[in-house]
């Protein structure tokens, strides 16, 4: 059995469930997700915690059993607290900006870049060069931080471009004149 998916997942107060089958609903205060479980896993509600457990000792059963059990408990943390992936603009004349709810980047090119969000993932700037990617999906706020990442990925020579908070840019040598 699954180390992962043998623990509970606590609810906070805040947060109600609906199961039916295999599809969970959970509403938050960051608001509502839902999904549908794969086939070889069962959940339940026992007080204020979810239990996922696997549904035979079938291969596929077990394999899936951690994977559901993470997934159940990444909504309820989106739901309840949210997620935010921040992201540093560094170069010359590279920032950002939100324009209603697009974000808009100038990232060396000849035009400026805008991202649309998909529904539930809010974009925000501050001081032009850090953006901050939230919204309650762990999933969706990963893609579009990757998505924004992509536009201008830092490069290793000066480490231009746009990259995650944190992320270590490995450096290279430069050319080296004649002497």
């Amino acid at each position: 059995m699954s180390r992962i998916g043998k623990a509970p997942i606590p609810l906070p107060d805040k947060v109600s469930v609906s199961l039916n089958g295999l599809a969970v609903t959970l509403k938050g205060p960051k608001g509502e997700l839902s999904r549908t479980l794969p086939e070889g896993v069962q959940i339940s509600q026992d007080g204020n915690t979810l239990v996922v457990s696997p549904s035979s000792e079938t291969r596929r059963s077990r394999e899936r059993h951690g994977l559901c059990r993470t997934l159940v408990a990444n909504m309820v943390e989106g739901v309840s607290q949210g997620y935010t992936r921040k992201l540093e603009i560094i170069g010359v004349g590279y920032r950002a900006a939100v324009q209603g709810t697009k974000l808009v980047v100038s990232a060396g090119y000849s035009h400026q870049v805008e991202m649309v969000p998909p529904e539930g993932v809010t974009f925000a700037v501050e001081g032009n060069t850090t953006v901050f990617v939230s919204g309650a999906n762990k999933e969706l706020v990963g893609n579009e931080a990757a998505k924004v990442r992509a536009i201008r990925p830092p490069e290793p020579y000066k480490g231009k471009g746009i990259k995650y908070e944190g992320e270590r840019i490995l450096r290279k040598a430069g050319k080296t004149g004649k002497k």
